[in-house]
């Protein structure tokens, strides 16, 4: 039997390829930026590796807007922030 191959998602900030497991899913569901601990939020998606400045790089060079295909708002992303270090935080006590 063949062995499974692991799905392999892009970092919007590096742009660097990993396991699907080892990166957080962004969605724009509606009309609003999420981080989606489940993968499985309706809604256009983006990756990021866990960490921040990943993140922070996303951000800067409007990554988040091509992915998602929206204008995100500053105010948006900074929320976003807020919670998104907060989930790598959590994530890495949980290892």
């Amino acid at each position: 039997m063949r062995e499974r191959r692991e799905p392999m998602r892009r970092c919007v900030g590096c742009m660097t390829s990993f396991p699907k497991k080892n990166v957080v899913r962004i969605a724009f569901a509606d009309g609003k930026l999420m981080i989606d601990k489940a993968g499985r939020q309706d809604g256009r998606g983006a990756y990021i590796c866990r960490s921040i400045e990943c993140f922070d790089a996303a951000v800067k060079k409007k990554r988040f807007n091509y992915a998602l295909r929206v204008n995100v708002k500053p105010e948006e992303t900074a929320d976003l922030r807020e919670e998104y270090a907060k989930h790598i935080a959590d994530a890495e006590v949980d290892e």
